[in-house]
């Protein structure tokens, strides 16, 4: 049972622009899937930094990398080659071929890159220039990201965003359909596989490919927004590997760099010469210290043995959740490889599902009011997914009282 430690935002809510809303702990230190605060509780962290620590804390290959790369140096700058970018980028392409990689340091950069890229390729092909995005999705805070980000809270109070984004409905092909047909200056279409912030919700495989058959129909870019998903959180290296797709683009984070801020952009030979020298640009991205530590996690997540064990642990996640979808206060449990969520029916309820876990020692993410989102390192134990369930059952009985 955690203990409560009084005041311990009193010092952060002193000297931090309050734009986040924290939860009443201190993070001392982790290992595993687990973290300790500053009163000793302990806590299995299936939030995962939002899915940055996808090997959990403290891995030893990974804390090598970042060592050795430390007593080489950290920054150089992209005036120069830096071979452990270059390194990076040949295994993450390594199965699609002729595709390039830009690094910067956050998904949102990656998306404006991507925008980037696709009003740049526009120029030549029609003068197009709009991005076409979706109900529900986020794809961050900066200008152009938040221009193609779908739920008003996140937009309140910085208009006017961008002009060149539209919005249609996810997972409605006839009003896809309806709104390429009618506008001929759509330069790309960028979509979420799994919108991960609006509560792990799946676009549908013909949704998918219908997005990747108009493309090619109508000359547009193909834009996978993998940024949460990607890195093998699905039980594959990407997403979209799921659904045989084959996109102009796609943007990565999270996960990329092993624990350290890292994006990046990889394109097909469609596209990816479009950027030239000047074009585009980033001080710190690509930097030696977070290409290391990407590389090390990365070589561990992509080997086929880690893969099966992320989709067996997946599988006995989600069917064990399954059996909670009978309670009358759940509506739905959804799930790939994972990334998991239980949606309730009541936010009140959702809210205090979320509460009783932080209480008992588990760390999830209440996103979009009434989902709860689950995020387990990769390499997460089975005894310590049974403790999870132990925990939502327990929460659930609570609820029920």
């Amino acid at each position: 049972m955690v203990k409560k430690a009084k005041n311990i935002l009193a010092e952060s809510n002193k000297y931090l622009i309050q734009n986040y809303q924290r939860l009443p702990i201190k993070i001392v230190r982790g290992e595993g899937s687990f973290v300790w605060d500053s009163d000793g509780n302990k806590y299995l962290d299936f939030i995962s930094g939002i899915a940055v620590n996808n090997l959990g804390h403290q891995n030893p290959q990974v804390n090598k990398a970042i060592l050795k790369q430390i007593n080489k140096f950290t920054h150089i700058s992209n005036l120069f080659v830096i071979q452990e970018q270059v390194d990076y980028s040949k295994a993450l392409v390594q199965e699609k071929k002729g595709y390039k990689a830009f690094f910067c340091n956050s998904g949102t950069e990656a998306n404006e890159a991507a925008f980037k890229l696709a009003r740049r390729w526009g120029v030549f092909n029609g003068e197009k220039n709009i991005i076409l995005s979706f109900t529900g999705a986020f794809h961050g805070r900066t200008f152009g990201s938040l221009s193609a980000t779908s739920p008003k809270k996140y937009k309140y109070g910085f208009y006017p965003l961008l002009p060149g984004f539209k919005n249609t409905e996810f997972n409605n092909i006839k009003k896809l359909e309806n709104i390429v047909n009618k506008n001929k200056k759509i330069a790309a279409i960028i979509v979420e596989p799994i919108q991960g912030e609006a509560g792990v919700k799946f676009g549908s495989p013909t949704f998918l490919k219908a997005i990747q058959d108009i493309c090619r129909k109508k000359n547009i870019l193909f834009i996978l927004d993998e940024v949460q998903v990607g890195i093998g959180r699905t039980g594959k290296i990407f997403c979209h590997n799921h659904y045989d797709l084959n996109p102009d683009i796609v943007t990565l984070a999270k996960a990329l760099g092993g624990g350290l801020p890292c994006g990046a952009m990889i394109a097909s030979p469609k596209v990816s010469d479009f950027l030239t020298p000047g074009s585009h640009g980033t001080t710190m991205g690509g930097n030696p210290l977070a290409m290391s530590s990407g590389l090390a996690s990365y070589k561990q997540i992509s080997k086929k043995s880690f893969m099966s064990k992320v989709v067996k642990s997946g599988d006995f996640f989600l069917s064990e959740l399954v059996k909670m979808s009978g309670n009358k206060l759940v509506k739905e449990v959804r799930g790939l490889g994972l990334i998991l969520a239980i949606e309730f029916y009541s936010s009140i309820k959702a809210k205090n599902f979320s509460d009783i876990c932080l209480r008992l020692g588990l760390l999830v993410i209440l996103t979009e009011k009434k989902n709860i989102r689950i995020l387990p390192p990769l390499n997460v134990k089975l005894n310590e997914i049974k403790k999870s369930i132990s925990i939502f059952n327990i929460a659930l009985r609570e609820l029920n009282e």
